[in-house]
């Protein structure tokens, strides 16, 4: 199926594109089993460069890549209502959520309980019943809606005691696909618990979309600039001390202080998302176009496909029923494993472009949307 050469933001395509790395690399960790588990349920690792890789995936990469995706989703709705008739945009937009929400549940079962797309589909759902909101009840409501993250978040991860065994997300140490089979559906349930702070992006992307920063990001350099150092500030300061926990250079002594701990993690997890976008927003004002921007943003154009590449390739080399690597690998190697396979996607991406084609999952989600 051939792309219709249309003009494309630069900036809302490599923002996904690279959230893609952020995305395999936090994901990549559900995978590792067979040791001890420690907070925020990583597994204890004893040689230092793994301890170091898992301190840094905490602080830079942990709850930073989903945000930054829910934003670029939300900007993307209101970018797709703006380019459709206004009686048919809300209908076509449904199926599409509905459809996310099916292809979220078949990821979910098949390779990957931590699914976000089905969770992107109820977001979708919410975001058409407050794309009319007034800018600052979007903004008070996402700000509101961090409190409760922080609340909630706190509650999750509150303890600091090492288990043998996993206390969610069970089917990664299990050795009997079929058992797996069964338990990811309900273990998909539970992920919405863990991402709560997507939500608060997703409104500020609505705000953003409105404005066309990233449409035209050399029109609201300052904006962008204050966002990237504010929001990657904080989510440096705000997940290290959450990383140091993980590494285990630190040891909280308190329930109620792991509780502030990983309160202050979800919540700056936020804001380094939208700070991540806005430096992709800077980087895009100035127009470079090269052969790797080409291919990262053209994996972000076909961003589904590359997420669900994702997942075949870890279930393939990680999990106990088959290759059983998840079972070997420190968090240094499955942090490259993780890089490797992001530069796979990009490559294929980059493949399809220069073949004007689109992703595979983008043109049967497309096709089952505009059926009519």
């Amino acid at each position: 199926m051939l792309l219709k050469q249309t003009e494309r933001a630069l900036a809302p395509d490599l923002a996904r594109g690279t959230m893609l790395v952020l995305v395999a690399l936090a994901n990549s960790t559900f995978y590792l089993y067979g040791r001890p588990y420690g907070p925020r349920q990583h597994v204890i690792e004893h040689d230092m460069l793994d301890r170091i890789v898992s301190m840094l995936n905490v602080t830079f990469v942990e709850l930073r890549g989903y945000p930054m995706f829910a934003a670029m989703f939300a900007y993307g709705v209101v970018q797709m209502l703006r380019h459709l008739p206004v009686n048919d945009g809300k209908s076509v937009a449904r199926r599409r959520f509905q459809w996310m929400i099916v292809f979220g549940f078949a990821h979910a079962t098949l390779l990957f309980p931590a699914d976000i797309l089905g969770l992107y589909g109820v977001l979708g759902f919410i975001l058409l019943a407050v794309m009319r909101a007034k800018d600052r009840t979007l903004l008070t409501v996402a700000a509101w809606w961090l409190v409760l993250v922080a609340i909630i978040q706190g509650f999750v991860y509150t303890d600091t005691s090492y288990s043998e065994n996993r206390e969610f997300f069970w089917s990664f140490e299990v050795d009997d696909p079929v058992t797996a089979l069964l338990l990811r559906p309900m273990e998909w349930l539970l992920t919405p618990f863990g991402v709560l702070g997507v939500g608060s992006a997703a409104l500020v992307g609505i705000w953003a979309a409105r404005r066309g920063v990233l449409a035209e990001p050399e029109q609201h350099r300052t904006l962008l600039r204050r966002t990237a150092i504010v929001g990657v500030s904080a989510a440096v300061i705000g997940g290290l001390p959450m990383g140091l926990v993980v590494g285990r250079f630190w040891t909280p002594d308190s329930g109620a202080f792991m509780w502030a701990l990983s309160a202050l993690h979800s919540v700056t997890g936020v804001a380094g998302g939208l700070g991540y976008a806005a430096l992709i927003g800077l980087f895009a004002a100035n127009k470079r176009s090269g052969p790797g921007v080409r291919a990262i943003s053209a994996c972000g154009e076909r961003s589904l496909s590359c997420y669900l590449f994702q997942s075949v390739v870890f279930v393939a080399l990680l999990m106990p029923y088959t290759l059983g690597l998840g079972g070997v690998l420190g968090s240094a190697e499955i942090a490259f494993v993780a890089v490797g396979t992001w530069l796979a996607s990009v490559l294929l991406a980059d493949q399809l472009r220069r073949r004007g084609k689109r992703g595979p999952a983008e043109i049967l989600i497309r096709r089952l949307t505009y059926r009519r």
